[in-house]
């Protein structure tokens, strides 16, 4: 049964929790029918693929029942952000396939937030304390015991205002000063005991230059921007569940304000909605993230891998961004049927990469062009073959789609292939090249190993030339090339005409299943660092970089973002490293079997 024949019932099991909940709200008629949601990163770093399955879920599930989804800097940490993230972001999400439909940054929203603080002083919900960050911290009390007041929280309204004041003139030291929301000190959640809404930077912003010096803090700021976009589904991972009720909270009270003011829109409040009238504010879902073994994805870690040149930078191929799998020759369409397959659930779990890999197989068989590579090369000659003489040959381009056409390859008296191809005494069960054994060679001919002078060797034994014969009535196309033997099909490139190469081999950068947890224990056990403790469980191996391979000449014209099969060995992409005089490829994924 396809896809379309699928029973209402049917269909309603294959969508994901959340699609299930955004389908029924819409049906409800929620918010007018009207669907907006948005995809809110911060500008610190590159993205991941934990932030991929987030992009497929905030704008796959908006274009999906027809609604819009927006892409929102959270720049209010000036200290880390940089306009190289925010290109970056940008370049991934369409690389990834989506679009968004308009462009915000929190910043956008600091003089509204910074309005909606004053108005909570001066309902009394909100104070400055002049604690330091240690005793602030020791006064929240824990989950069994309640929390202690801070003896600034029942300042007087003006006195508030003041200091308020004074946290954004540049005057007032980082650290010395806090705007804090008074809820209650025990609340059984911890997050509702009297946070931090405001703090002091003294950091010039690159998008509101030193107009603000006082910055707000996430939980202050993520529900109040969702509701002034009109986002209708807040869709976040489950270290958000804890946060759900503060975010109703502040949205609610910020939905207070607005409803004091006689005309919000004049001020530039609430101008980016346009259904005011129907709109009941954001509902925020949580799911959980993407995990995977041999991989670590925080922003931090991966920012400590790049500036202590454990990796060549933040695209890598053995990162986990999604500019590192790009350039590893990984598709967008293959993340995106890994996401998907492996759903969206209310639990973490922790996903193998070998998932992952055979995702990316899948889905580049399909698109994959197949070339001819030798990336351990030695010589044949054909002995019977004539000399100076080139063939033509015709390869098809993908054996999966005919539309791509064919393309040609020379076949010369020497040829190169590769040196696992070939033993000198053979197993018992070896099916390819060895003294008085026959292989056929892809696109051409059988050929068949000398027995009397099979092959010469180095000084130091190693095999440098194969010395074989060939049956001209078995070339690819011919009657004769139906005849039957028992060795395997071999790839090949002419010498006369293949291009030499760099490629690269890549193997995973870390060498336990779950790194998170091993630098945890590490760290404890050793009281080190977070870099020292990655030193210890990094893969010394994980690149092998191979000089001395030979691409035909068709695969040696291919640019950074074409997908290649090399045949009989795995998928590759071009490097951007890549020259006219020194072609580079990355090794994407091995093939499921030799």
């Amino acid at each position: 049964m396809t896809t379309n024949e699928m029973t209402p019932t049917e269909e309603k099991k294959s969508l994901s929790f959340v699609e299930q909940i955004v389908e029924k709200d819409l049906a409800e008629g929620k918010n007018g029918g009207r669907l907006q949601t948005r995809f809110p990163p911060e500008p610190n770093g590159y993205l991941h693929i934990g932030h991929a399955k987030a992009i497929a879920m905030d704008f796959g599930v908006a274009e999906n029942n027809g609604g819009i989804c927006n892409l929102r800097f959270d720049d209010t940490n000036p200290q880390k952000e940089d306009t190289e993230y925010i290109e970056s972001i940008e370049h991934d999400i369409k690389w990834m396939g989506f679009k968004w439909a308009n462009v915000y940054y929190a910043s956008d929203y600091f003089q509204e937030l910074w309005d909606f603080a004053v108005w909570l002083i001066k309902q009394g919900r909100a104070y400055v304390d002049e604690q330091s960050a240690e005793v602030i911290a020791q006064q929240k009390g824990t989950t069994t015991s309640p929390g202690t007041n801070s003896p600034f929280r029942d300042r007087p309204v003006e006195e508030n205002l003041r200091l308020f004041e004074f946290m954004n003139s540049g005057d007032c030291q980082p650290g010395t000063l806090v705007l804090r929301a008074k809820i209650d000190m025990a609340h059984p959640n911890m997050l509702f005991r009297d946070p931090l809404i405001y703090r002091v930077l003294n950091i010039p912003h690159v998008k509101t230059g030193s107009r603000w010096n006082a910055y707000p803090m996430y939980d202050f700021t993520h529900g109040q921007c969702d509701y002034l976009e009109g986002v209708t589904h807040s869709l976040c991972t489950l270290e958000f569940v804890e946060h759900r009720p503060l975010y109703d909270l502040f949205v609610g009270w910020m939905k207070e304000w607005l409803g004091t003011l006689p005309n919000p829109e004049e001020k530039g409040y609430l101008s980016k909605l346009d259904h005011l009238d129907v709109y009941q504010g954001p509902r925020q879902t949580e799911f959980n993230k993407l995990n995977l073994s041999y991989t670590l994805m925080s922003k931090r870690n991966l920012l400590a891998l790049v500036n202590e040149h454990l990796v060549s930078g933040w695209d890598d191929p053995r990162m986990p961004t999604i500019c590192g799998f790009r350039r590893r020759g990984y598709s967008p369409e293959s993340i995106v049927k890994f996401i998907k397959k492996i759903g969206y659930t209310t639990y973490d779990a922790l996903n193998e990469i070998q998932l992952l890999e055979s995702a990316v197989r899948d889905d580049l068989n399909s698109r994959a062009l197949r070339v001819s590579a030798v990336l351990d090369p030695v010589k044949v000659v054909i002995t019977n073959y004539p000399e100076g003489q080139i063939e033509q040959l015709t390869a098809v381009n993908n054996p999966e789609n005919e539309a791509d056409g064919t393309h040609t390859v020379e076949f010369s008296r020497e040829i190169w292939i590769e040196r696992d191809d070939f033993q000198a005494v053979a197993e018992k069960k070896f099916m390819r090249l060895a003294p008085g054994k026959e292989v056929r060679l892809k696109n051409a001919y059988i050929i068949k190993c000398d027995e009397e002078h099979p092959f010469d060797q180095d000084a130091d034994g190693r095999i440098t030339t194969i010395y074989c014969t060939y049956d001209p009535d078995t070339r690819s196309g011919l009657p004769g090339s139906n005849r039957k033997i028992k060795g395997k099909t071999l790839h090949w490139v002419s010498c006369a005409h293949a291009v030499k190469a760099e490629v690269r081999l890549y193997e995973r950068l870390w060498k336990v299943e779950n790194p998170r947890d091993d630098m945890a224990a590490i760290r404890e056990q050793q009281n080190c660092d977070a870099v020292t403790a990655m030193k210890q469980i990094i893969n010394p191996d994980s690149l092998h970089v191979l000089e001395n391979c030979y691409v035909e000449p068709f695969a040696a014209t291919m640019k950074p973002g074409q997908y290649l099969q090399f045949q009989r060995i795995g998928y590759f992409m071009a490097d951007p490293d890549s020259t006219p005089d020194h072609i580079v490829f990355n090794k994407t994924v091995g093939l499921k079997s030799f």
